[in-house]
């Protein structure tokens, strides 16, 4: 039983309309579902992943209207890590969003790795972006940390090896830094959580282990497209275990990802409630060539 890397990392953003500009346009990734906080349904939560939301090109966001600018520190993440095909792509990627390292319109950091591994490049197609310098995927994320040795047993229970968890067809690793001395402050631009991949077999197992090495999941919870265990490692890094189905094709039509609102079964009687408070979003296929970017 081994986690399959990054399932996807979920963030905070305070502009939904610029998020969307940003992820579909100057990162090139497809918004393949666009749904609802399910633990608070009145905000959005946006899903960019490849041409298909495969797991481990999947990064998500809450949208919290206006919300302050968050700042990292112990148990945060602190940096996204991208996988790229080759150092001419990184000279890519430095030209179109102006350094890498990289920042969102909200101050969330984002560096690029050349691919050392033989996991299947997850590629979303863009028309300004050419396939072989296209971002492929995660390859890990970067936390701080006030004790760098205290996540190392439960990390070891979970089969993390050198910081990696590695499965049978993906890899992906957190990295842990010293914290600064500031403390941290949830908000926008700030990683809420990251997401392990897990068979659907496996997930009251993987719950069973943490709880044999000390930590405190929550039950499995039914999220429709994929379910999850929620978890703090010691540290204090939210982690989520979710399975690697049904996937984001069981309500939609695979070529129509992400074009409406999509609301689970459980919530489709909000819909006529939630949906005029949700700030509207420009179309990504109209607006697929957006370039800004901040820079780090």
């Amino acid at each position: 039983m081994r986690l399959d890397g990054i399932h996807h990392v979920t963030c905070i953003t305070g502009d939904a309309p610029a998020n969307v500009e940003f992820y579909t346009g100057t990162l090139g990734l497809r918004l393949v579902k666009k749904t609802v906080n399910q633990d608070d349904p009145t905000v959005y939560h946006l899903f960019y992943a490849d041409e298909n939301g495969t797991p481990g090109a999947d990064i998500t966001f809450f949208e919290y209207p206006g919300s302050a600018p968050g700042r990292a520190g112990a148990g945060m993440i602190h940096t996204v890590v991208w996988r790229v095909g080759s150092d001419d792509a990184i000279e890519f990627w430095r030209d179109r969003a102006g350094s890498v390292p990289f920042t969102d319109p909200d101050g969330l950091r984002h560096d690029l790795v050349v691919s050392t591994v033989d996991d299947a490049p997850l590629v979303a197609e863009h028309p300004d972006i050419p396939h072989e310098l296209a971002l492929q995927g995660f390859e890990g994320v970067r936390a701080y940390a006030a004790d760098l040795e205290r996540n190392g047993v439960l990390l070891a229970a979970l089969g993390f090896v050198g910081g990696e968890a590695r499965g049978p067809t993906r890899g992906g690793w957190i990295h842990y830094e010293q914290a600064p001395a500031e403390s941290g402050i949830p908000g926008a631009g700030t990683v809420h959580h990251v997401a392990w991949a897990s068979t659907m077999e496996d997930e009251e197992a993987w719950r069973e282990r943490v709880l044999e090495a000390g930590g405190r999941p929550t039950p499995v919870i039914d999220r429709y497209w994929f379910r999850s265990i929620y978890f703090r490692e010691p540290s204090g890094v939210l982690f989520e275990i979710a399975t690697l189905g049904p996937g984001f094709g069981v309500d939609e039509d695979p070529a129509h990802l992400g074009e409406t609102l999509i609301l689970p079964p459980a919530f489709e009687h909000l819909r006529a409630e939630v949906e005029p408070i949700l700030t509207p979003l420009p179309d990504p296929r109209q607006g697929r060539a957006g370039t800004g970017s901040r820079r780090s």
